[in-house]
């Protein structure tokens, strides 16, 4: 039997069944049986089909309960894949360290970077010491000191975002949970390096945007980004969170509706299945998708890159109405 770690989502049990098939003919073929190896190959063709329409048809719905299943690559997988050398740094210079939040600096193509990350965990006990991708301020604190530091010292800043949003408890808005994000906005627009953010996972509201200021917006294909969570949308609207389904339709919350809306300025392909089919596979594209953005950024003015930041910005949201209406 083909064993999955993670819950098992509705849309993935004909894909599940035919591998479990899979693997009984696979054991079976060993005495060269032709109808067996025939029949092999058919359920082989039939489960790359069967993936290929599954896949290329998913609802916004479905794409976010993908992107929270737990085998799902998270930020650290990505940076040991993707980085010749990394290192990971600690605290806020304020007297926490949050572990929702990974920062560090590494070695991309020889070149040396910093990068910055929501981190989820692979299991409860880690979700819960990691909060479950929410941050703290504390976290984006730490993130803007190692933001500065590549200001400093030239570092192109790579970002990674992958949070259902900040986190929202009493405790997180005692120590100045919207003013720590607004900070790091506004901080972003002022750097002279180039910063390149790519939505990994699940990008939800302000969370998201605390780190998600940058010259280039990539998203991966699968992954979806969000002003709320269809759930919460849901709730707050119609009082009633099971019709998610709607909200996640009418948010425009998947990578091709963001694209085309021009919140996202590409979208990074997956291996069919998701990332976390390959998470190898998956980090080597991401990864010559970052070098060929930095190549092209690093061309650029230090000025010519930060007006083009603004402007970009500046015209989201922007929309034109008929006069004739």
């Amino acid at each position: 039997m083909v064993h999955h770690p993670v819950l098992l989502l509705n849309f993935l049990k004909p894909v599940i069944e035919l591998e479990n098939q899979l693997e009984q003919l696979d054991c079976m073929s060993d005495d060269s049986l032709i109808s067996i190896k025939n029949h092999l190959c058919d359920v082989k063709f039939h489960l790359l089909e069967l993936k290929k329409n599954i896949f290329t048809s998913l609802t916004p719905l479905q794409r976010l309960h993908l992107v929270r299943q737990s085998d799902r690559p998270t930020t650290l997988n990505y940076i040991s894949l993707m980085m010749d050398s990394w290192f990971e740094f600690h605290g806020d210079r304020g007297g926490t360290d949050d572990p929702a939040l990974v920062v560090g600096i590494g070695k991309l193509s020889s070149r040396t970077v910093v990068f910055i990350g929501h981190q989820r965990g692979k299991d409860t006990k880690e979700n819960v010491v990691r909060n479950f991708g929410m941050a703290s301020p504390g976290g984006y604190r730490k993130a803007l000191r190692l933001m500065r530091h590549a200001n400093k010292f030239s570092f192109p800043i790579l970002t990674f975002i992958d949070t259902p949003g900040a986190w929202a408890g009493i405790e997180a808005e005692k120590l100045g949970q919207g003013e720590a994000i607004a900070v790091n906005l506004k901080e972003m627009f002022s750097f002279e390096v180039p910063i390149i953010c790519t939505i990994i996972g699940e990008g939800g509201s302000g969370g998201a945007l605390g780190i998600g200021i940058g010259d280039k917006i990539l998203m991966l294909e699968h992954a979806v980004y969000t002003v709320a969570t269809p759930e919460a949308c849901a709730a707050i609207l119609w009082k009633d969170s099971k019709k998610s389904l709607i909200a996640a339709e009418a948010l425009k919350i998947t990578s091709s509706d963001l694209k085309v809306l021009g919140i996202i300025d590409d979208i990074v392909q997956e291996p069919l299945g998701g990332s976390q089919s390959n998470p190898i596979f998956a980090s080597s594209v991401l990864k010559s998708k970052l070098i060929s953005e930095l190549n092209t950024l690093l061309d650029l003015p230090s000025a010519k890159r930060k007006e083009l930041r603004y402007q970009k910005f500046r015209k989201i949201g922007t929309f034109y109405e008929d006069k004739n209406i």
